[in-house]
């Protein structure tokens, strides 16, 4: 039987399509339920459910993004939202990152049985699920979006020779907020951990994500943005190495100057010294 997990904020809710529906007949069964967005994370992992049906709107928890993790960690599972607003451009975006069905509260008992027969019938038909799509996710106007894309996305090649630009809406989703938030916070002490938790993934999930997109680990992605910036304030400023070093978030001005070396091929001061001679940009 396919397992089923239902999240949703109030208890009514869970406890109704819980005993409403006649699971049985659509060979399915609820093998839990979670009050909250992290609370159906968890439990996501633990159950590993084939069908989710979740609120969409709940406290502390960014609902797209949520949607986006889910369908990037376990591509296979069938997801129908639910919501109490009216809102076309949001049910889009929610369609567009795999989710089956988009139904408002109080919703009809036909419209969520029509919601579990289409999740059932695509769970028997595997081979319609799970294409991968050009991603548009990257708008090449904005300033963070084009630094992103260009320094880590473009032109990377995977071993077929297709774009690792491409992928699954989620994927891309997921994946976009990670670069973005690193590139808010590489002052910070950041781990790992720290990102995959804003983006509601596993550590080891968003690391499989960076490596396959970007070919790059975690670490090194923060080593380039933060170098980039430290480039930048040697160029333009003549600010001691020790306190560009702290500025960019590295701890130990002598651990910078060797990370420096290793991508720039010199030391902060020999780069510093080049381009005040030579005025290069």
């Amino acid at each position: 039987m396919y397992k089923v997990l239902i999240v949703d904020d109030e208890p009514i809710i869970c406890e109704g399509l819980k005993k409403s529906v006649h699971w049985a007949d659509f060979n399915c069964e609820v093998a839990g339920t979670a009050s909250n967005g992290l609370e159906g994370l968890d439990l996501m992992r633990e159950l590993e459910p084939d069908i989710l049906i979740s609120d969409i709107a709940m406290n502390n928890m960014d609902g797209l993004a949520m949607v986006a993790a889910i369908r990037s960690e376990y591509p296979e599972v069938e997801v129908c939202l639910l919501t109490g607003y009216r809102n076309f451009e949001y049910a889009q975006r929610a369609i567009k990152l795999g989710v089956t069905r988009f139904l408002l509260k109080p919703s009809k008992m036909d419209e969520i049985e029509e919601a579990i027969t289409a999740m059932t019938d695509n769970l028997r038909s595997r081979g319609n699920l799970g294409a991968q799509i050009i991603d548009h996710i990257w708008d090449m106007s904005l300033e963070t979006d084009r630094y992103l894309y260009e320094t880590f996305l473009k032109d990377r090649r995977d071993e077929d020779g297709q774009s690792r630009a491409r992928g699954s809406e989620a994927n891309s989703f997921v994946l976009k907020k990670a670069l973005i938030y690193m590139l808010e916070h590489f002052t910070s002490k950041l781990t790992l951990g720290d990102v995959a938790q804003q983006c509601y993934v596993s550590s080891w999930h968003l690391s499989k994500l960076l490596n396959q997109y970007t070919g790059r680990g975690f670490f090194e992605i923060i080593n380039i943005i933060r170098l980039g910036r430290a480039r930048t304030l040697l160029e333009e400023t003549g600010r001691k190495v020790q306190d560009i070093s702290e500025e960019v978030g590295f701890q130990d001005v002598a651990h910078f100057s060797r990370i420096f070396k290793t991508y720039a091929g010199c030391s902060p001061k020999e780069y510093r010294e080049r381009h005040t001679l030579t005025g290069n940009p």
